[in-house]
């Protein structure tokens, strides 16, 4: 079994705040693409960080990386960049939880299982 760092804490905690930031930073209605994928990208953020503190294993860093991505791209994707508030909130919150996973995978030797064919 894979240890279980902190950083599946603090992704649990940055899945939340995404989740909640479009009610704390007000953008529920003027912005209601941008409040409906910062629902279901934190949501899936925390699952999945939840999900790893019981049962830890290397697809979670994977699928936490490529939600971070798609939080990194989706203010342009979705056409809500012009609004700062929104776009910085989903944009640190994607950038620090693609930069967890990465470091997770890296750490836990994933990647080296990966790369030579061992999936975990």
């Amino acid at each position: 079994m894979k240890t279980r760092y902190w950083h599946d804490w603090l992704n649990l905690l940055l899945g939340a705040w995404l989740f909640v930031s479009p009610w704390a930073l007000n953008f529920t209605d003027e912005l209601p693409r941008a409040a409906t994928n910062a629902w279901i990208v934190g949501a899936a953020i925390a699952l999945i960080a939840a999900a790893a503190l019981y049962v830890p294993k290397a697809w979670e860093e994977i699928l936490n990386f490529l939600l971070g991505a798609w939080a990194i791209a989706s203010p342009w994707l979705l056409g809500f960049a012009g609004n700062a508030t929104a776009t910085n909130s989903t944009l640190a919150t994607g950038i620090l939880v693609a930069v967890l996973a990465l470091w997770a995978a890296f750490r836990s030797g994933a990647v080296d299982h990966w790369r030579h064919g061992r999936h975990a």
